[in-house]
């Protein structure tokens, strides 16, 4: 399957048709979700009328978006006008979208074809995406919340997805499943038409085979939404110019502290492999230490608890037993939890907002680990799959800055992930940090074995 840029390309020179090209995603769908279940509700009338309107836009010369005729899936928390969007649970069974979210409107206008709609763990309060497997081991899970997106891409069921990332949710499925990650700069994307999670820390963004694709669809989602509250009227920077311009002379920090602790061995090595391929790029690595990070967890488990189940207040309360066991445990304790300690993380979250400041002053990117292990096993406890995963993207999520897993290797068969952050609305250093990463190596082109 194809890269959204490698597609786009051959799309504006008449060499491929989007109709074609979205009947054979379709195809792939037919032929490979029996075992993956990755989509909730495919689109196949829309989709394809849909890609006859893009393909009648390029016989005509008409300007062309971004994305024009790249078929696309939306985690099932974006409104499709409509369609249904259950959040993955029966409590929302019979809601159907009045309109598009911001982000569908966005996709639409760049000339993308939407698909369908992906699996998303309940309420993106979770990281198992159950029923979803990844497509590298069927008996893994692909992570999450995102997983339905993640799978689907991985696999070639679409050329690229949204997710929405509270605590790692498109960096944990990306880092388990081979694919980039991207999230965004807090406010940076509208989140208007997106079910919440928690208001404070819910960002969304892409999962896509490569840097540069992810590039293609953040640069045409972002940008200022008055209808959105967390949104910032920050400029719209043009990500795509010199991101294949290398990294010659710029200050990558490595943390002395906290997110090197406690990987397994073959995650520990492939990261290490990946810092000497950006030495190598002619980035500088830098030691930096990153203060009060090691409390991240604890402040966004405090945050996301308390919002969660002031959002699903009501519903907690007159239909409990229509959420799954997990999510209806996880929003009582968050109901349980004191305004004091809701404070004292919001609090303490000021202070690893300055800790990443702190170390950023100092360097250009920051360069960790995505995850500490590779993808557990399908019927992991959802509690102990959330513990073993969102240890290293959680602190991003705190921080609210751009963040972005990018393939880098392999352990016992199972992907392996670098991650790269750094400063508010610098998503395009962070991207071009990634390309120039991922132009010096091939772990972006391997494919699962399922799809093969």
């Amino acid at each position: 399957m194809k890269t959204i840029s490698e597609a786009s390309s051959l799309i504006r020179a008449g060499e491929l048709s989007p109709v074609e090209l979205t009947r054979s995603v379709l195809a792939r769908i037919e032929r490979f979700d029996g075992k993956l279940e990755s989509y909730v509700d495919v689109y196949e009338e829309e989709a394809l009328s849909q890609a006859r309107a893009a393909e009648a836009a390029v016989t005509r010369g008409d300007r062309l978006g971004l994305l024009h005729g790249i078929p696309l899936a939306l985690k099932d928390l974006y409104d499709v006008a409509g369609k249904p969007t259950l959040a993955g649970s029966a409590v929302r069974e019979g809601h159907v979208a009045a309109e598009d979210s911001a982000v569908t409107t966005l996709l639409r206008e760049a000339g993308a074809v939407l698909v369908g709609k992906t699996v998303t763990h309940e309420f993106a309060f979770g990281v198992v995406s159950a029923p979803t497997r990844n497509p590298w081991n069927l008996d893994t899970i692909p992570g999450g919340s995102s997983g339905g997106s993640a799978a689907a891409a991985a696999a070639g069921l679409c050329l690229g997805a949204m997710g929405t990332d509270t605590g790692g949710s498109i960096r944990i499925p990306a880092g388990l499943t081979g694919l980039v990650g991207l999230k965004p700069t807090f406010g940076r994307v509208s989140k208007r038409g997106v079910a919440p999670l928690s208001w404070s820390l819910d960002h969304a963004g892409p999962l896509t085979r490569t840097v540069t694709d992810a590039a293609l669809i953040f640069q045409s989602i972002t940008g200022f939404d008055p209808a959105d509250p967390d949104s910032v009227d920050e400029p719209v920077t043009n990500v795509l110019a010199g991101l294949d311009s290398g990294i010659a002379g710029l200050r990558i920090g490595v943390p002395a502290n906290y997110f090197f602790d406690d990987l397994a061995p073959g995650v520990a090595a492939a990261v290490q492999a990946a810092l000497d391929v950006l030495a190598d790029a002619g980035a500088e690595l830098v030691e930096v230490t990153v203060p009060d990070v090691e409390c991240s967890r604890e402040v966004v488990t405090t945050i996301v608890g308390v919002e969660a189940a002031l959002i699903h207040r009501e519903e907690l309360r007159t239909r409990p037993h229509d959420y799954t066991e997990d999510t209806r445990e996880r929003l009582t304790a968050g109901a349980a939890i004191p305004g004091t300690a809701y404070v004292d993380a919001m609090h303490r979250r000021r202070l690893i907002v300055a800790g990443f400041r702190s170390a950023l002053s100092e360097v250009d990117v920051v360069a960790t680990p995505t995850l500490p292990v590779t993808a557990p096993p399908y019927g992991i406890a959802p509690p102990e799959a959330m513990a073993a995963l969102t240890r290293l993207t959680s602190p991003l999520n705190a921080a609210g800055l751009p963040a972005l897993a990018v393939p880098c290797g392999f352990a016992d068969g199972l992907p392996v992930s670098l991650q790269l952050a750094g400063r508010p609305f610098d998503e395009a250093t962070v991207l071009r940090a990634g390309a120039a990463y991922q132009q010096r190596t091939d772990w972006h082109t391997k494919h699962p074995p399922l799809t093969e």
